[in-house]
């Protein structure tokens, strides 16, 4: 039960301490480290679209290349949308583009939630390796989650106090264990859904990510930034995923 408990925890934890990095930096953000910023936000969830969602909805669709790329295409495309009408919704708001992107990452937190969820009701089964497979897909999740929890911190910032900008990056991590828990209780029912609810996130990540994090921040040094979180993000999900 322990063993359960910190697996579910791990990825909270990840988001936390990623949202601890707000209170290192200054009251005020210059114009170029927040166009590197937003750059490298931009870049890890590209990254985190393709190799923690879009691959794995298609394996877990089967093995007929004529029909494995259905969920993740339907999933991709229902996500786009929903964050496209929330930014129609949102449009005459100044906030648009922080509040779009804490519900991204909040959607994409969720898929993840409950892939630990399976794994581990899984691994309670009785399989010692399942057990320990769930508790690195676990530790993974958290690591790749100190960038996403710094990303909205950072980009609330100076609009918000640290503190404030601190609990509002905590929170999104909150939904990861939630989600972890119904996944556990609900395994047979949860399993199904998994390629649509992976792809859906990754659908509204990108769209931040080409709609407003690139846009309003392009530049040499913005590129920079995505190259760098690309890379980062790529790497972690590759080793740790």
């Amino acid at each position: 039960m322990q063993i359960l408990v910190l697996g579910f925890l791990i990825p909270l934890i990840g988001t936390t301490i990623g949202s601890l990095f707000v209170f290192l930096i200054k009251k005020e953000i210059k114009p170029s480290l927040k166009n590197l910023l937003q750059g490298f936000a931009a870049g890890v969830m590209l990254a985190a679209s393709i190799w923690s969602l879009i691959i794995p909805a298609i394996e877990l669709s089967g093995d007929n290349p004529y029909t494995c790329y259905i969920p993740a295409a339907i999933g991709f495309i229902l996500g786009m949308l929903l964050i496209m009408l929330f930014d129609i919704f949102m449009s005459r708001r100044k906030k648009a583009n922080v509040n779009m992107l804490n519900l991204a990452v909040v959607i994409h937190n969720i898929p993840e939630g409950l892939s630990v969820g399976v794994a581990f009701a899984a691994a309670m089964q009785g399989d010692a390796f399942l057990a320990t497979t769930a508790l690195a897909l676990s530790f993974g999740i958290g690591i790749q989650n100190i960038p996403e929890g710094s990303i909205i911190s950072l980009n609330l910032v100076p609009e918000h106090s640290k503190l404030k900008a601190f609990w509002k990056g905590f929170l999104s991590g909150i939904v990861e264990p939630i989600a972890s828990v119904i996944a556990y209780l609900l395994m047979i029912y949860i399993t199904p859904t998994m390629p649509y609810l992976l792809s859906f996130a990754a659908g509204a990540m990108v769209f931040v990510v080409v709609d407003e994090l690139i846009p309003s921040s392009h530049s040499n040094i913005c590129n920079v930034g995505i190259c760098i979180g690309f890379v980062i993000m790529m790497i972690l999900d590759v080793m740790l995923g």
